[in-house]
């Protein structure tokens, strides 16, 4: 097979599995580490390169063209959640974004949740999250749908 043809399998399925479910993970960073890591082993034998020949991350997805595994994750992330904030609020996962729970937390450093993971990387990129803003656009569909923009792609084996 040529590169081509192993570069769209590796889109199609392995990327696929990578990112299975991802909407409601909390990445830390050993996880990240651990995605790149998969995906870059991928991509150093789709081109025959070893970790001997140091070649840089940066140069071998340059090469083939593929996309940082994370950052698609975390731009999944968004959408699901601006997906989310547009549903009914009877929908069972808007009522789990909303839940407040009663009572007190364990000792020690609270766990990362997902919210507050969304929350940092809109404060890393100078963005502050502000739910009133984002309700009323999303409660106006076609000013939501005018905003987006969609890609399409198509794929031959």
């Amino acid at each position: 097979m040529n590169k081509e043809t192993k570069l769209r399998i590796h889109i199609i399925t392995a990327k696929a599995v990578l990112k299975f479910g991802s909407e409601a993970w909390v990445l830390k960073k050993r996880e990240e580490q651990r995605l790149e890591g998969a995906q870059m082993k991928f991509l150093r034998h789709l081109l025959g390169i070893t970790k001997l020949d140091n070649e840089k991350d940066q140069c071998i997805r340059q090469k083939t063209g593929a996309q940082n595994t994370v950052k698609e994750i975390k731009q999944y992330q968004k959408k699901w959640l601006q997906h989310v904030q547009r549903m009914d609020t009877n929908r069972l996962p808007k009522q789990a974004l909303q839940y407040k729970p009663k009572g007190r937390r364990n000792r020690g450093r609270p766990r990362k949740r997902w919210r507050d993971q969304l929350r940092l990387e809109d404060q890393g990129t100078g963005n502050t999250p502000n739910p009133s803003r984002n309700m009323m656009m999303m409660t106006n569909t076609n000013a939501h749908r005018s905003s987006c923009k969609v890609t399409v792609i198509f794929v031959r084996l």
